[in-house]
């Protein structure tokens, strides 16, 4: 099967993610639009789409041109059912695309590992589902999903309410956390915004990295296996 994987900045790999979907026998095709790739008119040709993120904006399509034809590709995912996982950005992207409403997280920046906080729908999700005990996640990001789009079913969200995972679609899945993620990855990102916050988040991501790579490590698998044959 192939992937489609759109990425938005060099500091923003598909990491753990993507060695967890070519293990589970997924081929990855990487597309960097802001380096001058294209993205392809439809997802004729791949059986699954990834949308990694990005420090831009969900509406920063005008500072950001490949923007449009990304939500494009996730309309039609989401109409033509084609299993999809939107991260961080991604997740917003997703949103915005659907229907709904993507802002600054008016209590700030989360950064660092933070707790997950399940619903009872996630229990029973065909993607997540195998997930739903597992207590930490890398965060590093400023948005948050705000209004969700129509028939969205929130799976996971902070004890104040805001949007961790949601799906958003029968096969559309996005999540606020970086799964994917790595302290080299984190690192990078901190360098980009130097100050105690970002170290004290590079701190905190390296002394869980163990706990935060046996915990994702199975997501490509899990994604791979809602593909129908």
């Amino acid at each position: 099967m192939r992937v489609l994987v759109v990425q938005h900045e060099d500091e923003c790999p598909p990491a753990r993610l993507g060695t967890s979907l070519v293990d589970a026998g997924a081929e990855l095709d990487v597309r960097r639009p802001y380096a001058g790739q294209e993205l392809p008119a439809d997802l004729a040709g791949h059986d699954a789409l990834v949308v990694l993120g990005g420090g831009m904006g969900a509406g920063d399509d005008a500072l950001h041109a490949w923007l449009t034809p990304t939500k494009q590709l996730l309309r039609a995912a989401a109409r033509d059912a084609v299993p999809t996982l939107g991260i961080c950005l991604g997740h917003q992207l997703i949103a915005v695309a659907l229907g709904g409403t993507v802002g600054r997280n008016p209590r700030g920046r989360q950064v660092g590992v933070h707790h997950v906080g399940w619903t009872e729908a996630a229990a029973a999700d065909p993607l997540l589902g195998g997930f739903a005990s597992t207590g930490r996640v890398v965060q590093w990001n400023q948005d948050l999903v705000l209004d969700p789009p129509p028939g969205a079913v929130l799976l996971a969200a902070t004890d104040l309410g805001e949007v961790q995972a949601m799906r958003f679609a029968p096969t559309v899945w996005g999540v606020q956390w970086h799964p994917e993620a790595t302290p080299e990855i984190v690192r990078g990102w901190a360098a980009k915004e130097p100050g105690p916050r970002a170290d004290d988040g590079v701190a905190a991501v390296q002394a869980a990295d163990t706990e935060l790579e046996l915990s994702w490590r199975d997501l490509g698998k899990a994604l791979v296996a809602t593909v129908t044959p």
